[in-house]
């Protein structure tokens, strides 16, 4: 019997699952996403398949307010400043950027993770707004006193927009070149979903124009984005390294529930944690 340990990274594909043959149990990914192992091979084939769900929502949440906040004050950029040695006298309008407290937040997905980041922005006494291809959840937004909006509505509405969704066939390419252009012209745009949740052309486009103002990103598309990449060099915009769950405790807890899946599945025992839908482990 074997298993495959593997990363977000990794490509686990029909190709690398048919080249294990007839003794893999199970794949266990070490993340919540696992849109990079073919799960309907796995299913097919009797292949249980584990991931790590519930256990980064806080810390990823930490991250997207972080982000928010850096990009709305334009934190890098004065520190690079300050390291350049630009900073010589107080200027009335130096590095002046756009207060996050009172001000009006659109959530593209309020799921763990989205909720999560809407109950940070509370106590910044922001106006919080959502929206999700599952129509209205009062159950979460109530105890938010956050209200429902169709996307176009909600970004027409945003003075910062938070992707928090996941990454499906209908939010892939979610926000484009006409999403862009019903955003307010100082709305900044902060996405630690996937970056394949945006048209990443068309950011760089909206960017350009001035059609929004800046943008923070912990996802990209591809991964590592390329040094050649026009985003990293608008003073607008933020990118990050895809950290959204980098603290020390949630990484070895998700290292560890990935090990319990994968001991699980070689041992021919139902996964802690299975991905919805996917099978037992085979039997030796």
């Amino acid at each position: 019997m074997c298993g495959i340990y593997c990363l977000l990274t990794d490509k686990i594909d029909a190709e690398v699952l048919e080249a294990c043959g007839d003794s893999l149990r199970v794949v266990s990914t070490m993340s919540v996403g696992h849109n990079h192992i073919d799960v309907e091979w796995c299913k097919a084939h009797g292949v249980a398949v584990g991931y790590t769900p519930d256990v980064l929502t806080e810390t990823t949440a930490d991250l997207a307010l972080g982000l928010l906040l850096a990009t709305a004050r334009r934190i890098p950029e004065a520190a690079a400043a300050v390291q350049a040695g630009a900073w010589t006298t107080w200027k009335p309008m130096w590095l002046t950027g756009k207060d996050v407290a009172g001000s009006t937040v659109g959530v593209i997905g309020l799921g763990r993770i989205g909720a999560a980041i809407a109950t940070r922005l509370r106590g910044f006494g922001c106006r919080i707004l959502y929206t999700g291809g599952r129509g209205p959840k009062p159950d979460v937004a109530g105890p938010l006193g956050a209200e429902y909006l169709e996307l176009g509505a909600m970004l027409a509405a945003s003075d910062f927009v938070v992707v928090a969704c996941a990454l499906t066939d209908a939010t892939r390419g979610l926000l484009g070149p006409e999403e862009f252009r019903s955003m307010k012209s100082d709305a900044m745009l902060v996405n630690i979903a996937r970056g394949e949740v945006v048209n990443q052309d068309a950011l760089i486009a909206a960017l350009a124009a001035g059609e929004i103002a800046a943008a923070g990103l912990d996802v990209t598309t591809p991964e590592p984005i390329p040094m050649d990449c026009p985003l990293l060099s608008m003073p607008n915009v933020v990118v990050l390294p895809h950290i959204g769950s980098a603290s020390v405790t949630t990484r070895l807890l998700i290292a560890r529930m990935a090990l319990d899946n994968l001991a699980a599945g070689a041992a021919g025992a139902p996964l802690p944690f299975p991905v919805p839908g996917t099978p037992v482990p085979r039997s030796a």
